[in-house]
């Protein structure tokens, strides 16, 4: 039986790479890296040090490279990548897309995504045929479940290189959470909800989402809680292994991470189930309690989102693969519920 690469010429990976293209190591200036720590054994979300202080999942975790971005302007028809990657992630129920490719955006319009071929070890390269011939801004989203080593960027011979234009001029949002916070299950990179709200809004951010490592510990709200950041996101619900341990830990982080930026917006919100368990609404009222207690406080600058709201914006119970990990659609519900009030809080 053929293969559908042969029945549909669309499904084909692109891969093969004109010899005529110059490389250049991302990290090079005037490529500017978002997000991410460039380290010598490659990128991380966060210092290994402080990883391995807090839980394995972090340990493991850190060197995905949700939330990393890499920006530059350029006149190149053509742009290509060499990604040299190790720890890739294959799941059933998110595609391969979204834990290893790469998305390219021009001028913040989706062009296409660097899709890796399924049967990758250690790493690959792609290219996309852009045609347009005028200078304009390049945004490259990394990869949300796998590792990234090095990056290169294949550009046109003669093609102009320069600056992005830069974020508004603001600390980046801090987001800390589970698998859904780091990505899980979108499709492709561009799709976490924090990647479409740095687009839609112009803004830096940091993904600090573990895929069952988000417990709250107080390790991880010290690291946050140096961090420079115009906002704080928190979400870790679903990585909380039972309802004490939230109610232990929510107010807990809130307080360290309150007690070191008094002024600092901080955002709550509680897991995106549109429709919440018995236990869930009690998790829930946990999270809701440490922000009414902050209100009754005075805290002016603390924000409370009811997650179940979310995804009935318009995705409801299709806003998931698997009634716990949001899909494209879910995604989008959650950034354009949050869009009006980072707006509000940063503009």
């Amino acid at each position: 039986m053929r293969s559908i690469e042969q029945l549909d010429k669309n499904f084909e990976v692109k891969t093969a790479i004109e010899e005529s293209l110059f490389f250049t190591n991302c990290l090079k200036a005037p490529f500017q890296v978002c997000g991410l720590i460039s380290t010598q054994d490659g990128f991380v979300r966060m210092p290994s040090a402080a990883a391995l202080h807090i839980n394995s999942n972090i340990a493991a975790l850190h060197k995905n490279t949700a939330g990393g971005r890499l920006r530059f302007r350029t006149n190149s028809p053509d742009i290509a990548i060499r990604a040299k990657m190790a720890g890739i992630s294959k799941m059933p129920h998110f595609p391969l897309t979204g834990t290893a490719g790469f998305d390219l955006y021009e001028d913040n319009i989706y062009r296409g995504t660097f899709i890796p071929p399924y049967d990758m070890e250690d790493g690959y390269e792609s290219i996309i045929h852009l045609y347009s011939q005028y200078e304009r801004e390049i945004l490259i989203h990394f990869p949300l479940y796998s590792d990234v080593i090095s990056l290169e960027i294949g550009l046109c011979q003669q093609a102009s290189l320069l600056p992005p234009i830069p974020y508004c001029a603001k600390p980046p949002v801090v987001y800390y959470g589970s698998s859904i916070t780091q990505g899980g299950c979108a499709s492709r990179p561009g799709n976490s909800y924090e990647n479409i709200l740095s687009r839609a809004l112009n803004i830096d951010h940091i993904n600090l989402g573990f895929s069952g490592g988000a417990k709250g510990e107080e390790a991880m709200a010290e690291y946050i809680s140096g961090l420079s950041m115009s906002a704080f996101v928190y979400d870790y619900d679903h990585n909380a292994p039972n309802i004490q341990h939230l109610r232990d830990t929510h107010p807990n982080m809130f307080s360290i991470i309150r007690a070191a930026k008094p002024l600092l917006p901080v955002i709550m919100l509680s897991r995106p189930q549109p429709n919440p368990s018995g236990e869930e609404k009690l998790r829930r009222s946990i999270i809701l309690n440490t922000w009414q207690n902050a209100v009754a406080s005075g805290d002016k600058n603390v924000y409370f989102i009811e997650g179940s709201m979310m995804l009935h914006a318009f995705g409801g119970d299709c806003g998931t693969v698997d009634a716990i990990h949001p899909n494209d659609l879910g995604f989008m519900c959650m950034a354009k519920f949050l869009e009006p009030i980072l707006q509000k809080i940063l503009f």
